[in-house]
């Protein structure tokens, strides 16, 4: 099959994050069998309780010596590519979402650039090999979820089923190897008051109030950490967001609970609960004037950032294969949990990230083509 022939198959298969993805694992588990790899799935069922799947394929067989590659480490290969399988939803009015559509040199469907796009690409680079001729293991690696929070291959990382040295992870980058990314971490903070009629505030203490007190400190923390600088970065310093405010139940009551959604996305070198941490020096500082200033802080999620050296081997393989120089990322990715199983992990794929999750998504058939010569190049020289 063509990569444009892979990538309507791929497109038609509906993979949003809400749903199964045991369909798309079937087929991708069909073409890297009759390629002759060896597959082991690592179902898991989430918290809706709708079963998800993440698929890795080998080139070779786990040293039996080393264990159950089911449960313990495994060999190490000399190269994953890794692809997750799961999109975001799509607007229902977008009749074609499902349906690969050509025009102007673009292919059109939800899941087109991200990420299935890297993934055609990747098994029409195998078609083109004579796998029996590598040298070096090779494994493909298939996530689910990871447009929620990249939990599949956080699982496929604390299940360790192989150690790897180097690690492409598709992500639209438009064919420019991403060689770090920042880190992406959210908490929910809940302020406590106390109700009581708004004609007599002094019967009452607001959250809302306490909420804009603790939030004017975080906006001046945010400041602070611009004087912590990543040049590579656009912006190159951890960033900071309130993205959502709820508070109050009516106009005329002192409200009671106010919570805030909090965003940060940290530079290399920066730990995640940093920022966290001055966070809650903030809380113990306003507490001195206000011993009631209650807050709950629930920290959902905290991915590390990441950086691959600029010395790499495989960053100088997509620099020199791509004729372009090595960036950066703010967007989260699986390069994280490719890292935690021992790899030099870069990001790149075909497709803008500009124009993924959106309707009308879609991925340059040149860049799609380019990507099946690179990777096919990437596994010839890192692999035979």
């Amino acid at each position: 099959m063509t990569d444009k022939e892979t990538l309507s198959k791929l497109v038609r298969l509906d993979s949003v994050s809400s749903r199964s993805n045991a369909e798309i694992i079937s087929y991708l588990a069909a073409r890297c069998e009759a390629a002759r790899f060896k597959t082991n799935r690592f179902p898991f069922v989430d918290d809706h309780g709708v079963e998800k799947i993440n698929l890795v394929a080998r080139t070779s067989v786990c040293d039996s010596s080393i264990g159950d590659p089911q449960t313990e480490v495994c060999a190490t290969v000399e190269l994953a590519l890794v692809g997750h399988t799961d999109t975001v939803p799509y607007d229902p009015t977008w009749t074609e979402a499902l349906q690969l559509t050509e025009r102007d040199g673009k292919l059109f469907g939800r899941g087109a650039c991200d990420t299935k796009a890297f993934i055609a690409a990747t098994l029409t680079a195998i078609d083109l090999i004579d796998l029996t001729q590598l040298k070096q293991p090779l494994a493909l690696v298939f996530t689910s979820d990871e447009e929620i929070g990249c939990l599949g291959a956080k699982r496929l990382a604390d299940a360790h089923p192989f150690n790897a040295r180097y690690a492409i992870v598709g992500e639209p980058t438009s064919l420019q190897p991403m060689r770090a990314g920042k880190g992406y971490c959210l908490a929910e903070i809940t302020m406590r008051g106390r109700e009581a009629h708004s004609a007599y505030p002094q019967l009452g203490a607001s959250a809302i109030l306490r909420a804009a007190r603790l939030i004017e400190r975080i906006e001046r923390i945010a400041e602070e950490l611009k004087s912590d600088r990543r040049d590579a970065f656009d912006p190159p310093h951890t960033t900071v967001n309130v993205g959502t405010i709820k508070g109050g139940t009516a106009k005329n009551i002192i409200a009671g609970e106010c919570r805030f959604t909090l965003e940060w996305r940290t530079i290399p070198g920066q730990e995640s609960d940093y920022f966290l941490d001055l966070v809650r020096q903030a809380v113990a500082d306003l507490q001195k004037n206000d011993p009631d200033f209650v807050s709950e802080i629930d920290a959902g999620r905290a991915d590390q950032s990441f950086e691959t050296s600029s010395d790499s081997q495989l960053v100088r393989f997509l620099e020199e294969s791509s004729g372009k120089t090595s960036g950066t990322v703010a967007f989260g990715t699986e390069a994280p949990s490719m890292i935690a199983l021992g790899a030099e992990a870069v990001v790149f794929g075909p497709g803008d990230i500009r124009v993924a999750h959106r309707t009308g998504e879609f991925v340059p058939i040149d860049q799609l083509n380019d990507c099946v010569g690179i990777l096919r190049l990437a596994i010839e020289g890192l692999c035979l």
